[in-house]
């Protein structure tokens, strides 16, 4: 059975917002777009994503990745991205969806990707997609995180824990750090399971 494995990029405030791009995400005013880019720390996560059997995406970063990668006909993660199975969690899209090789996933989010961990032999990763990401550690469905930690503050922007967000308390299974100074850490849910925390209903 594969694993639910979510991949990101954080600033030591905890912000994962429009790491790549100046024009990457602009909600709530947001001026730092781009700020992972000079540190290139993705490079470093290949064995996570030759682990994958596919990716899960919001539908905010599944819309914006598709308006951006496919035009990168010269960059080889274009032609990874493209051929790889997508699965998109979104209420408000509808099928057919406009990406080769993508596919909307019915009824509530976190029943459907249990589903899919049981039928998948790799793992379903997580880039970006902070909103989902918070709906699924709330039903325990996450099995890993693999956070990339840069040594910069921001100050703003929207984070990847949010206050009354789902807890979890976590354990670390691997860290490394990069020559410019990301840190690259692994973590499992210590008990197998993620803690609901105060919001949970």
């Amino acid at each position: 059975m594969g694993k639910v494995v979510v991949i990101t990029n954080v600033t030591l405030d905890g912000v994962m917002q429009a790491p790549g791009r100046s024009d990457e995400d602009r909600r709530g005013a947001f001026e730092h777009g781009g700020w992972a880019t000079p540190y290139a720390a993705m490079q470093h996560i290949g064995g996570s994503m030759a682990a994958a059997g596919a990716l899960l995406l919001g539908r905010w970063t599944y819309e914006d990745f598709f308006a951006v990668w496919p035009q990168r006909k010269e960059n080889p993660f274009t032609a990874v991205l493209n051929n790889m199975q997508k699965y998109v969690a979104s209420t408000t899209l509808k099928e057919p969806l406009a990406w080769m090789n993508s596919t909307l996933l019915e009824g509530d989010a976190a029943e459907a990707v249990a589903k899919l961990k049981g039928k998948l032999g790799k793992d379903l990763v997580i880039l970006g997609s902070g909103v989902l990401v918070q709906s699924l550690m709330r039903r325990n469905v996450v099995d890993e995180f693999v956070v990339l930690i840069h040594p910069l503050v921001l100050g703003s922007g929207r984070r990847l824990f949010t206050d009354g967000g789902a807890g979890a308390t976590l354990r670390v299974v691997d860290s490394k750090t990069t020559t410019n100074g990301v840190v690259i850490a692994t973590y499992e849910p210590a008990d197998g399971r993620s803690d609901p925390g105060p919001s949970a209903t």
